[in-house]
């Protein structure tokens, strides 16, 4: 379906969120927002053929409608285990119907929680796919320590994210080139106002920066940005 949630103007633009309504036409937004998704699936996939243990346990944390969940689950060993977690009922339920959708022997707990609450146990590879940023900022690096601390040895964290840049004729520079692949999309100028006021309060991105000594601090040995497009990234980091 095609996202046009904020096509009508509206008096006051009210805070984003993932109920039934964005569900539904999730998967356009996400693929006329996010410059290089369908790369970095890619690469999430690839990352998990090499790094996922057998029997362990692989985590998408923000699973939202399942894509990271389904790619990893393509190349994940045997034994191994998927727990992918939202906290969005109507994103766990519509997840449940494409994960249903696909065959395979590696199971898929899903499961409708704070990702900041659940244990990580036994993890070969963990995805944070764009959902970090969505997180307040004081809980991300106790997130992210808990994470490094269940991850086996050897294990992978992926992080995706929007980022800002510290200069700001670098971010408006970038910001302009993505507003412009939003624009090539068909998004219009209302959608596009309409849509960064909605989540304005609620999407607060890091630099690059923050995300490296963040994920240094919770132990990391080896991080750093894998692959962006404009202001879009995804970090890999690799417990020894």
């Amino acid at each position: 379906m095609k996202d046009t949630l904020y096509a009508h103007p509206y008096e006051a633009v009210g805070e984003f969120q993932f109920d039934d309504s964005v569900v539904a036409v999730f998967p356009d937004m996400i693929q006329r927002s996010v410059p290089g998704y369908q790369t970095i699936l890619t690469g999430i996939s690839e990352l998990t053929a090499k790094y996922a243990q057998p029997n362990s346990q692989l985590y998408d944390l923000g699973c939202s409608l399942g894509a990271a969940t389904l790619t990893m689950r393509r190349k994940a060993p045997q034994g191994s285990q998927i727990i992918a977690v939202d906290t969005s009922q109507p994103m766990i339920e519509r997840a449940k119907e494409h994960i249903e959708g696909f065959h395979s022997d590696i199971p898929v707990r899903l499961q409708c929680e704070d990702m900041t609450q659940i244990p990580i146990e036994n993890a070969s590879v963990v995805v944070i796919n764009f959902t970090l940023q969505f997180i307040e900022p004081p809980a991300r690096q106790a997130l992210l320590d808990k994470i490094y601390q269940g991850l086996n040895p050897g294990g992978i964290l992926i992080l995706s994210e929007k980022i800002h840049f510290e200069s700001a004729e670098l971010q408006e520079a970038i910001e302009h080139l993505q507003l412009q692949f939003k624009r090539a999309n068909g998004y219009s100028e209302l959608e596009i106002s309409q849509k960064r006021a909605s989540l304005e309060n609620v999407l607060i991105s890091d630099s690059e920066a923050t995300h490296l000594k963040r994920l240094q601090q919770s132990g990391f040995k080896a991080a750093s940005i894998w692959f962006q497009a404009y202001n879009f990234a995804s970090f890999l980091a690799i417990k020894a």
